[in-house]
Order: C-alpha cells, then sequence, then structure tokens
C-alpha cells in the first residue's frame, strides 16, 4: 500500500492531521488547499500554523491548490481522496471528483438544513455507493497529527473496500475498525456535535458532573432513535462512532461544539460564541435539519430541540436548562 497515492481535499485541522498520518511512512499525499498562497505557506513552512503549529510535515506531504493546472493529474494518480472539507462547502470538490474512479472517504460531519442530506447520501448522489467512504470516530486532529493513539471507524458498503482502505493507514497508531452501516456512522458522526453543544452549555453553567452523565446518556438515546428510523444500526451507536466519538465531543477541551455552548452559557450571542470558536461548528446547521428530521420520523428528541430554540434565539441557555429539567418523568 505504500507506495499507492493519496489526496486529501481540506487544509483544516482534520485533513492536514489525516494527511500527515497517510504520509508518516513515505506515502506521497498532496492536501488540496483553497488558493496556491495557502499551499506555498504550507510547503515552505513544513507545518499548518494556523491550526496545528509545531508539528512538521512528513516529507512526502505536499500542498497543491484546488486551482492549480496540476491538481487533474494529481487526482488522476490518486488511489483514494480523503474529503475533509465542511459539508457546506463540500460539493464544490465532490462536482469535480465524480469524474474520476478512486474510493472518496467523507472526513466531515453533518446534514444539510434544507435538503436533510446526510454525508453518506451526498457522496453517493456524486460519486456512487461503491466510492462512498465515512471515516468517524473519537478523533481530535491535534491528537492524530501528534500521534497520539486513536481507533475510529470507516464505513462502506463493500467491506473488502473498507479493509483495503483501511489499509493505507498504515499506522500503529491510528487503528481503524471496518464497518457496513453507512447510515448509522453518517448519523452518529452528525449527531453528536448537538449533544456537544449541549454539553458545552452544561458545563458553562457549572451544572456538574451528574448532569453531564445525564446529557451524555439521553443524548446518545434520541441519537439511537432517529439512527433506527433512518435505517442504522443501533449496535453502530455503541461504538467508535457513537458513543465513543460523543463522549469526546462532549467531554474533551479541544471540541469546537462543546466551546461554542461553553460561549453560549456565558452570555455570548450565537454570531459572537462562533467567532470566538473561529472554526466551523458543525452542530449549529446540523441541529436545524436534526430537528425536521426528528419530525419527519415522528422521533422525540428533546435535547436536539432545545439546541437548536438556543441558536435561532427562541431561549436563553438559563430557560433551556429549566425546560428540559420540566419534563415530565418517564419510564426509561
Amino acid at each position: 500500500m505504500k507506495q499507492k497515492r493519496v489526496s486529501v481535499w481540506g487544509a483544516g485541522s482534520w485533513g492536514t492531521a489525516l494527511a500527515m498520518v497517510l504520509a508518516k511512512h513515505g506515502r506521497q499525499v498532496d492536501l488540496i488547499c483553497r488558493n496556491q498562497d495557502s499551499a506555498n505557506t504550507l510547503n515552505a513552512a513544513r507545518e499548518n500554523a494556523r491550526y496545528l503549529q509545531g508539528l512538521t510535515f512528513p516529507d512526502s506531504l505536499q500542498a497543491i491548490s484546488q486551482n492549480d493546472p496540476k491538481l487533474a493529474d494529481v487526482l488522476q494518480q490518486s488511489h483514494a481522496t480523503v474529503l475533509a472539507l465542511p459539508c457546506a462547502v463540500a460539493e464544490v470538490a465532490l462536482e469535480q471528483l465524480k469524474d474520476y474512479t478512486m474510493p472518496v472517504i467523507a472526513a466531515c460531519k453533518g446534514i444539510n438544513p434544507v435538503s436533510l442530506e446526510r454525508v453518506d447520501e451526498l457522496l453517493i448522489r456524486f460519486v456512487g455507493k461503491e466510492r462512498t467512504l465515512l471515516l468517524s470516530g473519537p478523533s481530535f486532529a491535534a491528537e492524530v497529527a501528534s500521534g497520539k493513539p486513536t481507533a475510529i471507524t470507516l464505513a462502506a458498503s463493500n467491506l473488502d473496500l473498507a479493509r483495503e482502505i483501511a489499509g493505507l493507514f498504515d499506522d500503529s497508531n491510528f487503528r481503524i475498525y471496518t464497518s457496513m452501516d453507512l447510515v448509522g456512522v453518517a448519523l452518529g458522526g452528525a449527531l453528536k456535535n448537538i449533544i456537544a453543544i449541549a454539553a458545552g452549555v452544561a458545563e458553562g453553567m457549572h451544572l456538574g458532573h451528574n448532569a453531564m452523565a445525564a446529557l451524555v446518556t439521553r443524548g446518545i438515546a434520541e441519537i439511537s432513535r432517529l439512527t433506527v428510523a433512518c435505517g442504522g444500526s443501533p449496535e453502530t451507536m455503541s461504538g467508535l462512532s457513537g458513543l465513543g466519538d460523543l463522549l469526546l465531543t462532549c467531554t474533551g477541551s479541544l471540541s469546537r461544539n462543546r466551546k461554542m455552548g461553553m460561549a453560549l452559557a456565558s452570555g455570548l450571542s450565537v454570531e459572537k460564541a462562533r467567532t470566538y470558536v473561529g472554526q466551523v461548528v458543525e452542530g449549529e446547521k446540523t441541529a436545524a435539519a436534526a430537528v425536521q428530521l426528528a419530525k419527519k420520523y415522528n422521533i422525540e428528541m428533546p435535547i436536539t430541540q432545545i439546541v437548536n430554540q438556543i441558536l435561532v434565539g427562541e431561549v436563553t441557555t438559563k430557560n433551556a436548562v429549566m425546560l428540559l429539567l420540566e419534563r415530565p418523568e418517564r419510564h426509561e
């Protein structure tokens, strides 16, 4: 596998971290950036100082602009392409990738708030099911890039393809478990971001460990309900791309969604909280989409609904907590 070239589209923290893992043992990896200035800066500095300062690129990792005339040749030579762009702008890359034959591994998480399209559905629409894979699980980019042990899920409709692509990440500190549940992996990765915003609110309001444990537990329950309704497997929700990712995003200090919730709890507006975080918070748009999906499938998702109400300015964080606590007691 080492001789097979791989491209990574998206030079944010996560895309850069994955590119570094792929290139760690000498594989040629092309990190596709937004513009030529960004590519030049990364190649000259040999690090992504904006997101992963102090972590040096492997020699076989090179950045290239998405507007570079040589990009077509790079993609043609790529055995696989990792898509590490925010969901909102992923279609720009997919429009180009649809004309090739390599597998596409989505490393983004979210649901389109207008079409209610999951990430797996987005990829399938452009590149077909046989080329679609999803990479998801508890994985902060900084820890992955620095070589700290990480376990993650790679899903595809074809298990042999999942195993083949998993072999590209030939790093003992980056352990991949394969899955055939595209729906479950897509929804687990997307919906946990909403619960993490709620966890940030709870942390920011100093509600304590008991409240956090209850939030995570009830959070995975409502994620599971919607996942099963959409055709996903309940077993996936107890794995890395379900409970594992939820735990990390709700409790880890590097979580953008948790940070967003904490900022909201401090009294910042949504706009100012967004600026404070400084990176895309996927849970924002996903919350709006999840509320619509819950209504479509007649699924009860109280935490998701409350988070969405906070984000659209219908309730304050203080009132949101009271609304959840005042819900009637029920059988678990």
